[in-house]
């Protein structure tokens, strides 16, 4: 076989075309045959022309011619071009694997969506790929923007499910040594910046504590932010917000003194266990003496003018008071002068 297909390129498509047909012990045959043929005829005018459009139900031949193509070789910008034709009418993002370390960086953003609804273990791989990079241009991304990468996903606009982006967030944490402590700041410090905040943001900040405990005072400055920004409006990180107070308080007490006093008598009423602490921690005059009122009043530690009444309408009461009094002393008295008249 491989002798004929080496003298007549135009019969290899013949063999893409009947390979889904084929008995397994048959595909094995090809499969072995493979990489022979391949390794002669390299990327020729006719399997590139198979590469980019190729029969039905051949995955695994083409895969297999893929990975033999580019297996320890830098790949033409021909193969390249016909990969990518391949991928774009099928869709299927494992075809990118053997020249994923050669594409463009805006390339590999625009189809970073769909690497991350890989399965876990091929998510890895295509992971591994993109930080090793080529030996000419080095990574694709470096770690930091990966992460950032995840987090920017619209998982309602992208089609893919929450739960796959949690898992590539969570691949990466298990790489300590790569998505590092540093690595980790630098991409949180950049997200915290992006309008809408990402869905995901106080999970990675948790899970970023959780790893790296001297991370906290780095925090502590990244949930001063998130006050300034008013995090209360979305709903979803609010709460995580609150997770993550405390998750590292006494430390967050600070952070949750800056919240307005309706935000912050609502973190109470959703979190009671904190009231007590944070009471202790602001009734310390440092403290104290830095506190707006309103926030005094949330605590307890100062009463509300509001339910108060005024100096004036105190004042107003007692002369209301006096003269009422005075009214009906003199009643009394003509009623008693009319009594001794008669």
């Amino acid at each position: 076989m491989v002798c004929i297909l080496l003298q007549k390129h135009s019969l290899l498509r013949r063999v893409f075309e009947i390979y889904g047909s084929l008995p397994q012990a048959a595909k094995q045959a090809v499969h072995r045959q493979v990489p022979i043929l391949i390794r002669t005829i390299r990327s020729s005018p006719d399997l590139l022309g198979i590469i980019s459009d190729p029969p039905a139900d051949c995955r695994g031949l083409l895969m297999q011619v893929l990975q033999t193509l580019t297996d320890g070789a830098v790949p033409s910008q021909d193969l390249i071009s016909s990969i990518k034709n391949l991928y774009s009418k099928t869709k299927d993002t494992e075809f990118l694997f053997p020249v994923m370390a050669h594409l463009p960086k805006d390339e590999i953003l625009s189809v970073f969506p769909n690497i991350v609804n890989l399965p876990v273990d091929k998510f890895q791989v295509a992971l591994s790929r993109i930080l090793q990079g080529s030996p000419q241009h080095g990574p694709i991304l470096d770690p930091s923007e990966i992460l950032i990468a995840i987090h920017v996903i619209d998982p309602e606009k992208e089609g893919i499910p929450l739960k796959k982006v949690m898992d590539a967030c969570a691949a990466c944490f298990e790489q300590r040594t790569t998505f590092t402590q540093q690595v980790l700041a630098k991409a949180l410090n950049q997200l915290v910046e992006q309008i809408p905040l990402p869905l995901l943001f106080m999970r990675t900040v948790m899970q970023a504590i959780s790893a790296f405990p001297a991370l906290v005072d780095f925090v502590m400055e990244i949930m001063s932010r998130l006050v300034n920004k008013q995090i209360w409006k979305y709903p979803k990180l609010w709460v995580g917000f609150l997770k993550c107070a405390i998750l590292i308080k006494p430390q967050s007490y600070g952070v949750l003194l800056q919240l307005p006093a309706p935000q912050l008598e609502n973190a109470l009423n959703k979190n009671p266990l904190l009231k007590a602490p944070l009471v202790e921690h602001a009734s310390q005059p440092n403290v104290r003496s830095t506190l707006p009122r309103s926030i005094l009043v949330v605590l307890g530690l100062a009463e509300d003018q509001q339910q108060q009444p005024a100096p004036e309408a105190q004042s107003s009461q007692n002369q209301a008071a006096e003269t009422s009094s005075s009214a009906a002393e003199a009643t009394t008295e003509v009623t008693q002068e009319s009594s001794a008249a008669s």
